[in-house]
């Protein structure tokens, strides 16, 4: 029996190449998008695509999606939490509109479509939730302090999540992908937060120049992602977590022995702090 799933941030980016992957084995796809002609335009033709309108922000687009998924296949089998935005900037530099933006889009946002489904998945007995999160998610990176907030914020969450679905057969995955030629970095799609401390001019300038020449050069191909997500949910049990490209790997194992270090550094003292018997 095919799949049902449903992608949010479809229309392009890494949730394009999710939902054509997901298509081309045969399996039905819910495409969501704020621009849902964007989405159908971008996917193209298929008796097995349902093109829903869906702001993540915004619970009730979540209920209406997947009550239209509901009506039209009459089941979900598997979430792809995609969508996100990127508010890169110093911290101080951000504002608090800036931070509420970041977390609503990337992290609540992910969180109400979640929320929409799980009451489906609980009936079914089964279900597969997956949170694209990113590198970001595991290692902080200067200029990045809300994105990583809200990435961290991901890991955590669907680290808590899995062990208060899987009774109920709910599977959850959390993707931590490197550097992928997707469209995070366009103008469209990454918001530098306007100098306002002039200590961080200078730095922003050289941050905001890396980051506009880094886009189009990254060298992770979001197509051997999608197919990468196909043959980890094609598995009898789904990872809890993927680290996906060799540049993501590389952090993590860096972050690993940097935690180790940190944990090693003061064990006497740490393994001191009880009561007194």
């Amino acid at each position: 029996m095919s799949r049902v799933w449903m992608i949010t941030g479809a229309g392009r980016g890494m949730g394009l190449d999710f939902a054509k992957a997901a298509l081309a084995i045969g399996d039905k796809v819910v495409a969501t998008g704020r621009n849902p002609d964007r989405v159908a335009k971008a996917i193209g033709q298929s008796d097995n695509l349902l093109v829903v309108t869906l702001d993540v922000t915004k619970p009730a687009d979540a209920d209406a999606a997947v009550k239209a998924t509901l009506d039209r296949f009459g089941r979900l089998d598997v979430l792809v939490n995609n969508a996100a935005g990127f508010y890169a900037g110093y911290f101080e530099d951000l504002t608090p509109a800036h931070i509420e933006l970041q977390l609503a889009s990337t992290l609540t946002g992910a969180m109400n479509v979640t929320r929409a489904v799980l009451p489906v998945m609980r009936a079914q007995g089964s279900g597969k939730v997956i949170a694209i999160s990113s590198t970001a998610g595991l290692v902080g990176f200067e200029f990045c302090s809300a994105y990583a907030a809200a990435k961290f914020g991901v890991d955590g969450w669907i680290e808590s999540l899995q062990a208060e679905v899987a009774p109920f057969g709910i599977e959850t995955m959390i993707v931590n992908p490197g550097f992928f030629r997707t469209e995070l970095l366009t103008d469209e799609s990454t918001q530098y937060a306007p100098s306002f401390v002039s200590d961080y001019s200078e730095r922003r300038a050289q941050q905001i120049t890396g980051w506009k020449a880094a886009n189009g050069q990254q060298v992770g191909d979001p197509a051997k992602l999608a197919q990468a997500l196909i043959t980890l949910v094609d598995k009898p049990e789904l990872p809890r977590r993927f680290i996906a490209g060799a540049d993501a790997l590389a952090m993590v194992r860096q972050k690993l022995a940097l935690l180790q270090q940190q944990v090693d550094a003061h064990e006497e003292l740490s393994g001191s702090l009880a009561f007194d018997s």
